[in-house]
């Protein structure tokens, strides 16, 4: 069977190779059709429910995983309708609707466009769809780390951003996937946006008050319960980058990929470009590149002056 994501590239830095000595590797996820890695959750999420006739969903999201949903929907057949928060750019809302998706926009915040959904989906007899809270979420995402084990060897570190955790467990079930449980997971978030490192740091999970960063594919305000629970069990670090730095690293990976992704991908990318003093030549970095597509070159340019001028 034909999956609708991609096997995506990885590629090695030689940028980084070059200036700082370092062997880091990026998962190329901004290259999937949707230009995130939420596709392939969404994916596997789609055809399971379908699979046992289920043909209607609703889904809440901020962006990212809506349009995979909306994608993934459309090219299965499915009944699709998403739920937004009015803090949701216009910019993504049309890209949603440009599949010809009904989007809906409630709440000021993704928590309450969640319970609405929860709502509409008990009422409509639909299958609700979190944008990162499910198993079958985690377990379509592993398949990147399935493919990383096909062309490289195990790394040392996996780089990678937490929004809401469905990322860091998808990359959790595939190091146990391909027996690479030794590897150390460095779980960037921007401050402002750190529910994992609060949670990490009190030993339970914290609610934010309120998200404030830029990278607003990161706001959730409380992550997966799971995601705690497995952090505990698995060799993962939180991290944490300042919004400035997330932005300097989308400028450096546009110009060594002309590639442009969310802030909330630049987090990760940060770790290597920027903090690099916790690695060594002896290293290996896999950075996942997650993508985002809720940046325009005019929003790089407003960041650029923010926060680099």
């Amino acid at each position: 069977m034909s999956t609708i994501y991609h096997q995506t590239p990885l590629l090695q830095s030689y940028q980084l190779k070059k200036e700082k000595g370092l062997n880091v590797f990026y998962k190329m996820e901004s290259h999937q059709p949707t230009g995130s890695f939420k596709i392939r959750g969404m994916e596997y999420l789609c055809r399971h429910h379908m699979a046992r006739g289920q043909q209607k969903f609703i889904a809440s999201s901020g962006g990212n995983a809506g349009l995979s949903m909306a994608y993934v929907a459309k090219k299965l057949g499915a009944d699709i309708q998403i739920v937004v928060p009015e803090s949701t750019s216009e910019f993504m809302i049309n890209k949603i609707r440009n599949l010809d998706v009904e989007v809906i926009v409630h709440g000021k915040v993704w928590d309450e466009a969640h319970e609405f959904s929860l709502r509409q989906a008990k009422e409509t007899n639909a299958v609700y769809v979190s944008p990162f809270d499910d198993e079958l979420l985690w377990q379509g995402h592993a398949s990147m780390i399935d493919e990383c084990a096909k062309e490289m060897a195990q790394p040392t570190k996996i780089v990678l951003s937490v929004g809401g955790g469905g990322l860091l467990l998808g990359v959790l079930e595939g190091l146990r996937r391909n027996g690479w449980e030794s590897t150390e997971v460095i779980a960037v978030e921007t401050h402002g946006a750190d529910a994992f490192y609060k949670s990490i740091e009190k030993g339970e999970l914290v609610t934010l008050p309120a998200i404030n960063s830029i990278a607003s594919s990161l706001g959730a305000k409380m992550v997966a319960s799971e995601a705690l629970k497995q952090a505990k069990l698995l060799n993962v670090t939180p991290f944490l980058v300042y919004d400035e730095d997330t932005i300097r690293s989308m400028v450096s990976f546009l110009n060594e990929y002309n590639v442009l992704v969310e802030p909330a991908c630049a987090a990760s990318l940060a770790y290597p470009m920027i903090y690099n003093e916790e690695s060594t030549r002896d290293d290996t970095i896999l950075v996942i590149a997650c993508g985002g597509v809720n940046t325009s070159f005019r929003q790089l340019e407003n960041y650029k002056m923010r926060f680099l001028d």
